[in-house]
């Protein structure tokens, strides 16, 4: 018979199972509750707009038959679902699980709106509205913070091939696979090299997973979506077809870039003259530089940027050696520092946006002397010149600024992801995040 001791220890070890399972199924629940669209939404809808007017009046009291009511809840129900998509497909992309993006999501749809109200002279409640985008914002700044939180994946890892260079990341939970005849319960995943040699026993084993509506990746396919990056070794991997951007969306994309930049640069034209009088005043030459750029379909151009630099050489240096810009390079001026550090320098690219060279989006387009020496170094450098380069980038506001082959080979996966998902939501994202760079300073030198 066992002692005193071993049945209390029993009997704890069976309330802490009893107690864990109890917290499992409601973090479960919380899960299946909270990552459901419609839960979202409709909870929005219930907490910014509804909420906002039972606080403005009482319950029985709110005057429903006015105008400017009806007008705002309207408008702030369009915004909000409006806001709610963008959103969520901005969240199918890696490196945005903070709370960051909600403000300036839904800032762009209440305020698309807001114009709509003063254009067509329709009545509405400043208050209301401005307290639906505000509640807005606190509900899907809570539900990312939520969702961050909860969101762990259990994926399972079938031995053999390059599941080794799966990336550690805190929203998943890696199970290495060892036996064939079952799946470990609860996995919401199985991933696989799919090239690699298996043998018959974890051959059925990765399509009776599949065939019981397990997903099953491929390594590279998962690697693709957590690090938001594309490698390709050989051709094989990725067909050209799956790397050739959307034609439409492309001639969509410039014709966009040549009407926002005539709108930006004449509001910005003060700016730009005050800019260049600053560089002109504090070192001598020109207030713009210019250097020739490998461009779109691998051809030369020469792209413009307000001169953060001295105009003084070193003649014992390369073309190549030039154009690299070193970590607090001796070369920058004070005034330089600070444009580098706001991307402002970048703005008299306008002007090659407006020649069809370059768009507002895109991978960086590098000094002809360093991507002829990428070339050689790097395997499909050259395929990163099938979109216009950009002012911005997919590999600016993740990685930040490189120079050695090791660190472009890097920046070369992540334009290649750029390309894979060429779309306009991507673009979206690297507008909200080259925003946030140049309120941080992220990446510059």
């Amino acid at each position: 018979m066992p002692d005193r001791a071993e049945m209390i220890g029993g009997t704890d070890a069976a309330a802490r199972t009893e107690t864990d399972r109890r917290d499992r199924t409601l973090v479960g629940l919380l899960r299946r509750t909270v990552f459901r669209n419609r839960i979202q939404l409709l909870g929005g809808v219930l907490f910014a707009v509804l909420l906002p007017l039972v606080l403005r009046f009482n319950l029985a009291d709110v005057p429903l038959t006015q105008s400017s009511l009806t007008n705002t809840m309207v408008g702030a129900t369009f915004a909000l679902t409006l806001g709610f998509f963008f959103y969520r497909r901005l969240r199918d992309y890696p490196g945005t699980e903070g709370i960051s993006y909600a403000v300036p999501v839904f800032a762009l749809t209440y305020g698309a709106v807001l114009v709509l109200f003063v254009f067509l002279r329709l009545d509405y409640s400043r208050y209301l509205f401005g307290s639906s985008y505000l509640m807005t914002v606190i509900w899907f700044t809570a539900l990312s913070i939520a969702m961050v939180r909860l969101r762990t994946f259990r994926i399972g890892i079938v031995p053999g091939g390059s599941v080794a260079a799966l990336p550690d990341t805190g929203s998943v939970h890696w199970e290495r696979l060892s036996e064939t005849h079952s799946l470990p319960p609860g996995l919401n995943a199985v991933v696989a090299d799919l090239r690699s040699d298996f043998s018959p026993e974890w051959e059925r084993f990765i399509a009776e997973t599949a065939i019981a509506g397990t997903p099953v990746f491929h390594v590279k396919q998962l690697q693709e979506r957590l690090t938001g990056r594309v490698e390709i070794e050989h051709l094989s991997e990725n067909t050209l077809g799956a790397l050739n951007p959307d034609d439409l969306y492309l001639k969509i994309k410039q014709a966009i870039d040549w009407l926002g930049t005539l709108l930006v640069l004449l509001l910005t034209l003060p700016l730009l003259a005050a800019i260049a009088a600053i560089i002109r005043l504090e070192s001598k030459g020109p207030a713009l530089f210019s250097q020739a750029r490998m461009g779109y379909r691998g051809k030369i151009f020469t792209l413009h940027k307000f001169r953060t630099m001295t105009t003084a050489r070193d003649s014992t240096q390369s073309a190549r050696e030039q154009a690299i810009t070193q970590d607090d390079d001796l070369r920058i001026t004070r005034f330089g520092r600070i444009l580098r550090r706001t991307r402002l320098d970048e703005l008299p690219q306008m002007i090659n946006i407006l020649r069809g060279e370059m768009s507002w989006i895109g991978p960086r387009p590098e000094a002809a002397p360093l991507s002829e020496w990428y070339e050689q170094e790097l395997p499909f450098y050259r395929y990163r010149h099938i979109v216009r380069p950009g002012i911005s980038g997919w590999a600016q506001v993740m990685q930040g600024h490189v120079a050695s082959p090791d660190q472009v080979l890097s920046k070369l996966h992540y334009d290649f992801y750029y390309i894979k998902n060429f779309s306009p939501w991507l673009d979206l994202l690297i507008v909200l995040k080259t925003v946030r760079t140049m309120l941080t300073g992220f990446g510059a030198r």
